[in-house]
């Protein structure tokens, strides 16, 4: 077995799930240090039902709870969703946008006990270890990282039998072997018999959302109304960032979700508030936002959602994408009518008094104000380069493109 050098006092982000469980005592033999236990609230009810008298239980020296759900919705999830942030354009980086939060919670509480040595649950061929060490790198850089599950080369049946072997208490049993990570802006599962990818996920690993039979039978409209890009209503009743999007999650849920399934590591989301919500902000945008702005836009949006999932927080790289994102929202106010119905979540209406929308130009109607002999002056010369490059490709370099006689030709129009 590795030597491995004592550290004095170690703060362990804490989920209460198996592998956090067992590192507390893992921690305490392998580098005899007292373990604090540090659970950080981002929204996953379910995981906190007696998660800090667990830990005194199973060795730690003291449990904290830490409140950041209202931090968490404010500083990533509203950032995120101004950027429309969909990594591969399917996944609403529930785990990943989390991450940045606990790891900066984790090294500030670290610095505060006077701690010598933080610890994560991370496995040595996932994401998070990346996202974990990369923050704590950057914002602590004094502090050591120890990551039990990816020094002690453990899969999930051993840690289960290592927990009962040491009496440690533990939720996962050999026959439901889930991993699940939640927060305010979803779910993601993964083990198991999700591992096979050729076979459907069970419904036991879905909480917010239920079987297609159990869906409503007629849609269910909800209005979103957002003030510089950042949803503050639902249905006219003003709301706390965290309430609406918990309300959210309730509302969308019921009607179900598309089940995203990642491919690599077959690893299943459920995320109906997250999707709703994005849904909204998009088509709002739509209304507001010039063409140039929103093309330019959505490569700044598939950049940053890339970088958040990469664990590039708090790279200047993510704050200067964020600074263009938060330029472009203060025109995304107004409402969307989203319809949610068998599974999706669709805008159906939109208003602003930024809308870009004029009725005048728009119309086909009677109130037409558009002076369309103006577009045959822009046609031309829209195609001049096209008609330049052909004629020199069909006839030889002495081609002349045409004279453009025919826009001269365009009457005035007062």
């Amino acid at each position: 077995m590795t030597e491995r050098s004592p550290a004095r006092h170690v703060v362990l982000a804490y989920s209460g799930g198996l592998d956090t469980s067992v590192a507390i005592r893992w921690i305490a033999e392998q580098y005899h240090a007292e373990v604090t236990a540090l659970t950080i609230d981002v929204g996953q009810e379910g995981e906190l039902v007696g998660a800090l008298d667990r830990a005194k239980r199973n060795g730690a020296r003291d449990a904290i709870l830490k409140d950041a759900k209202r931090p968490f919705v404010e500083q990533f999830l509203w950032p995120a969703l101004k950027a429309n942030a969909l990594y591969e354009g399917i996944y609403p980086l529930s785990t990943a946008l989390a991450r940045p939060l606990i790891a900066k919670t984790l090294g500030e509480a670290a610095v505060t006990l006077g701690a010598d040595a933080v610890a994560h649950g991370c496995t040595g061929k996932g994401n998070d270890q990346v996202r974990f060490d990369v923050a704590l790198q950057t914002l602590t850089p004094q502090l050591r990282i120890i990551a039990p599950v990816r020094e002690w080369n453990m899969n999930r049946s051993d840690e289960i039998r290592y927990a009962q072997t040491h009496g440690i208490e533990i939720r996962a049993t050999h026959d439901s072997p889930y991993s699940v990570d939640e927060n305010l802006w979803g779910r993601s599962i993964e083990g198991g018999r999700l591992e096979d990818p050729d076979e459907a996920a069970p419904e036991e690993v879905f909480d917010w959302t239920g079987h297609p039979e159990t869906w409503p039978r007629t849609p269910e409209e909800i209005e979103v109304t957002f003030e510089a890009g950042v949803p503050t209503a639902l249905d006219g009743e003003a709301l706390g960032p965290v309430e609406l999007v918990r309300r959210m999650n309730q509302r969308a849920g019921a009607h179900g979700e598309d089940r995203v399934v990642g491919i690599k590591s077959r690893e299943t989301y459920e995320c109906p508030g997250a999707i709703a919500l994005l849904e909204a902000h998009r088509a709002l945008e739509t209304l507001v936002l010039t063409r140039e702005v929103l093309q330019f836009k959505a490569g700044v949006d598939r950049r940053f959602a890339d970088l958040v999932y990469e664990g590039g927080w708090f790279s200047p790289l993510r704050e200067s994408l964020s600074a263009f994102v938060d330029a472009t929202q203060s025109v995304v106010s107004g409402t969307v009518t989203l319809r949610c119905f068998q599974g999706s979540a669709r805008a159906v209406g939109r208003r602003s008094e930024h809308s870009l929308v004029s009725h005048e130009l728009a119309t086909y109607g009677t109130a037409d104000a558009f002076p369309s002999e103006y577009a045959v002056g822009f046609i031309h010369l829209y195609g001049l380069p096209n008609r330049l490059a052909y004629a020199k490709r069909s006839t030889g370099a002495g081609a002349a493109p045409d004279d453009g006689r025919a826009a001269r030709s365009v009457p005035h129009r007062a």
